[in-house]
Formats: structure tokens, C-alpha cells, sequence
């Protein structure tokens, strides 16, 4: 298993080498969750979605997100205000830009899945926004 640090120094987990990255996902897949990339703001398939169900992280199916949690923030991106578990995700200092973020990673594959941020005063539980790619994610709707 390949890894890099994570924020707290744990190592990111990477299941596959990064050629069977690439032929597993699209090219836009590919770029947003093993390069960190971003799709552009209000073009993903998830951003308005109201479906009742379970959102899994497109590289390796990992359980991340559930509908409960998700809201219009208006920014483009689907938005939640709390990961299904704390341990599904990691969160990774991210330094790019010129400016201070916390990436969002799958704690199972390491793929990149956006970013959180905080204190934006959106009036949700957790004042957190996690600002995910549409291309990370899958949705299982339930039953």
C-alpha cells in the first residue's frame, strides 16, 4: 500500500498503484480524486441533489457521506455538514493557492474529495462545510 502524511501524520492509504488509478477512472475522475483537482463549480450531477441515501467514495465504494447531512450552501459543490463517521475521511493541511485549507481525503483509498471549511455561519449542527466533488462520489439511494 502506498501512502503520504496526513495532517495528524498518519499515513493516507493509496490501494492500488497509481497506473491502476488511471485505468480504473475516467481522465476527470482521475484528476480530481488522485490529483486533487476541483470539477468546475455548478457542473457536477450531485450539487442540488435531494436523494435519500448513502454517498460512497467513487474510487474504492467507502461509505463517506449521508444525505442527512447534505445542504444548498449556493457554492457550487455538494455540500455536508458532517462525514458519516469521523474515520471515513482524513483531513490534510493544504498549503496550495497561496492560502491555508483543509483537504478531504477518503481515509480507506486516499482519494482527494474536497475541502472543509469552517465557520461560515450557514447555521448548520456543526458550523463545517464540506465542500466534496461531484466526481468523488456515488450515490446510493435508499430503499
Amino acid at each position: 500500500m502506498h501512502s503520504s502524511p496526513a495532517k495528524d501524520n498518519r499515513p493516507v492509504p493509496s490501494a492500488l498503484p497509481e497506473e491502476q488509478w488511471r485505468a480504473k477512472l475516467s481522465p476527470q475522475e482521475y484528476h480530481v480524486l488522485r490529483e486533487a483537482g476541483t470539477e468546475p463549480a455548478f457542473t457536477g450531477e450531485y450539487t442540488d441533489t435531494e436523494t435519500t441515501g448513502v454517498y460512497r467514495c467513487r474510487a474504492c465504494n467507502a461509505e463517506l457521506f449521508r444525505s442527512s447531512e447534505k445542504f444548498h450552501s449556493g457554492c457550487g459543490w455538494p455540500s455536508f455538514f458532517s462525514p458519516l463517521a469521523g474515520d471515513s475521511i482524513i483531513e490534510i493541511e493544504d498549503r496550495s493557492l497561496g492560502m491555508v485549507r483543509t483537504e478531504v481525503r477518503c481515509a480507506s483509498c486516499g482519494s482527494h474529495l474536497g475541502h472543509v471549511f469552517a465557520g461560515e455561519d450557514y447555521g448548520t449542527p456543526t458550523d463545517l462545510r464540506y465542500c466534496i466533488n461531484s466526481v468523488s462520489l456515488t450515490l446510493e439511494p435508499a430503499e
